[in-house]
C-alpha cells in the first residue's frame, strides 16, 4: 500500500486557519484529487477554505502549475507568431467570432480552444455549431494544420488538458465557490497555458452580466491573471470591459453568428466593433505585429475571407442559411422616452429560458433561440416601437422570458432633452481599464 506524504484533512485545516499552503502541499492535493485519493467532499472543504481565506500570488501560481501538470500540454508549432484570447464570459459576447479571423488576417496565428455556455453566459462552441456542418472536435494534428493553413482555429479543448481543473470546476459550481478569485484565475490560466499559449490577452468582464460585478472585483481578478502569466513566462495583458449592458443587439446562438458576420463584412454594432479592434490591437502588439492596423484589415474584407476559410476547414458552410426559430415574439414599448438601462444579466437569463442556454452541462440548446435588443441605452423610443424580438422553438417559453425583459429595460419618460439623453449613454466606452504585469 502506497503511503501518501500528506493527509487531506491537514491541508484543509491549514488553509481554514489562514496558513499559506506549501508548494509540496499544493502539488500533492491537486495530484491526489485527480487520482481520486482526495474525495470531492474534501476538495469542496478546501475550496471553501480558499474562498474564505484566499491564496497569495505564489500559492495561486503554484496551484495553477499543479493543475497544468495534471494533464498534457499541447505543443502547437506554427510559422506565424501565436497569440490567444480569453473572455471571462458575458451576454452577447460573440467577440471571438470576428476577432480570431481578424487577427489571423493581420498575420498572427490564433489557437482558440473554447467552451460551451452554462446559465446566462453563452458559449462560443454552441454559437458556431449553429452553422451547418461545422464541427468543434479536432485532433491536435488538425489544429496544427489549420493554424498553419488558415491562421485561426476555434474548437473544443481535448479532455487531457488540465483534467484537475475539469473536476474542480464542476465541484465549485455546486459548492458556492465559483467566485473565489484564486480559483477563477488558476482555472483560466491552467487551461490556457496547457493549450500552449505563449502570449495571452484577457477580456475581464465587469457588470451585472459578468461573474465580477464590481470594478474592484474585476481588478483583483485581472491582477491575479497577469501575475500568474508572469510566473509561467506567458506574456499577458488584461482589459477590463463593460458587461452591464449586452454586447451588440444579438444574444443567443445563430443570431450572434449573424451579427459577427456583419462585423466581418464591415458593419455591425459599434460596441462589438470597438471591442473587437481593441482586443485585436493588444493581441497583435504581443505577437510583435503592432504596426498592423486591424481596422484597415477589417475594412478590406480579408478578415471575412479568413472567416470563410476557417469555417470551411472545420466542415461548415459559411454561406448556408442559419437556423430560423419556429416562433418570434415582438415586445413593444408601452411608453415613450429615452432608454437609460438594459441589464445584461436579465437579458442573458431571458435568452437562456428561451432555449439558447443550458441549466446543466450536457443539456441541449436551441440554435435559433435568443433575444434581439432593438433599443440600447441612450436611444429614444416611441410608444409602440419594437424593443425586443424573442426567438424560440418552444413558444411556451416566452411567458417565462417576458418578466425578465421588462425588468431589464429602463425608460426615462422625461428624457427628451440632451442632458437626459447623455445620461443614458455609456459614454465611457466598452473598454474600462488595461492591466499588464499586474499594474493598470
Amino acid at each position: 500500500m502506497t503511503t501518501e506524504p500528506f493527509a487531506a484533512v491537514d491541508v484543509i485545516r491549514a488553509k481554514r486557519d489562514g496558513s499559506r499552503l506549501t508548494g509540496e502541499q499544493i502539488d500533492w492535493v491537486i495530484d491526489a484529487y485527480t487520482r481520486g485519493v482526495v474525495g470531492d467532499e474534501q476538495m469542496a472543504a478546501l475550496a471553501m477554505a480558499i474562498f474564505l481565506r484566499g491564496m497569495d500570488a505564489e500559492e495561486t501560481a503554484r496551484w495553477t502549475g499543479a493543475m497544468i501538470d495534471s494533464g498534457e500540454r499541447l505543443a502547437l508549432k506554427c510559422s506565424r507568431p501565436t497569440v490567444d484570447k480569453h473572455s471571462t464570459g458575458g451576454v452577447g459576447d460573440k467577440i471571438t467570432l470576428p476577432l480570431a479571423p481578424l487577427v489571423a488576417a493581420c498575420g498572427a496565428a490564433v489557437p482558440q480552444l473554447s467552451g460551451r455556455g452554462l446559465g446566462h453566459t453563452g458559449g462560443t462552441l454552441d454559437k458556431l455549431e449553429s452553422i451547418p456542418g461545422w464541427r468543434a472536435e479536432l485532433s491536435t494534428d488538425e489544429i496544427t494544420a489549420q493554424l498553419e493553413e488558415v491562421g485561426a482555429v476555434v474548437c473544443a479543448a481535448t479532455p487531457t488538458l488540465a483534467p484537475a481543473d475539469r473536476k474542480l470546476y464542476a465541484l465549485r459550481d455546486v459548492t458556492a465557490t465559483v467566485e473565489a478569485v484564486p480559483l477563477i484565475a488558476s482555472s483560466i490560466m491552467s487551461k490556457k497555458i496547457a493549450e500552449g499559449a505563449g502570449r495571452l490577452v484577457l477580456d475581464v468582464k465587469v457588470g451585472s452580466g459578468a461573474f465580477m460585478k464590481t470594478r474592484e472585483q474585476a481588478r483583483a481578478l485581472a491582477a491575479s491573471l497577469v501575475e500568474i502569466g508572469a510566473a509561467h513566462d506567458v506574456a499577458t495583458t488584461a482589459l477590463l470591459t463593460d458587461m452591464g449592458t449586452p454586447l451588440g443587439a444579438a444574444v443567443g446562438n445563430a443570431v450572434e453568428v449573424a451579427e459577427a458576420v456583419e462585423v466581418l463584412r464591415g458593419g455591425g454594432p459599434a460596441d462589438v466593433v470597438e471591442l473587437t479592434l481593441a482586443l485585436a490591437r493588444e493581441m497583435l502588439a504581443l505577437a510583435g505585429l503592432g504596426d498592423v492596423d486591424p481596422a484597415r484589415v477589417l475594412a478590406s474584407g480579408r478578415a471575412y475571407e479568413t472567416w470563410c476559410r476557417m469555417i470551411r476547414a472545420q466542415g461548415g458552410d459559411p454561406e448556408a442559411p442559419l437556423p430560423k426559430p419556429a416562433h418570434v415574439h415582438v415586445v413593444e414599448a408601452t411608453e415613450s422616452g429615452v432608454v437609460t438601462g438594459l441589464d445584461a444579466y436579465d437579458i442573458g437569463v431571458a435568452a437562456w429560458r428561451l432555449g439558447a442556454g443550458r441549466a446543466r452541462k450536457g443539456d441541449p440548446v436551441q440554435s435559433a433561440a435568443g433575444v434581439l435588443c432593438l433599443a440600447k441605452p441612450g436611444e429614444r423610443v416611441e410608444r409602440g416601437q419594437p424593443l425586443f424580438e424573442l426567438h424560440t422553438d418552444t413558444p411556451e417559453a416566452v411567458a417565462a422570458a417576458l418578466p425578465l425583459l421588462d425588468a431589464a429595460l429602463t425608460i426615462d419618460e422625461k428624457g427628451a432633452d440632451d442632458d437626459a439623453l447623455a445620461a443614458g449613454k455609456a459614454n465611457e466606452g466598452v473598454v474600462l481599464e488595461r492591466w499588464e504585469s499586474g499594474r493598470s
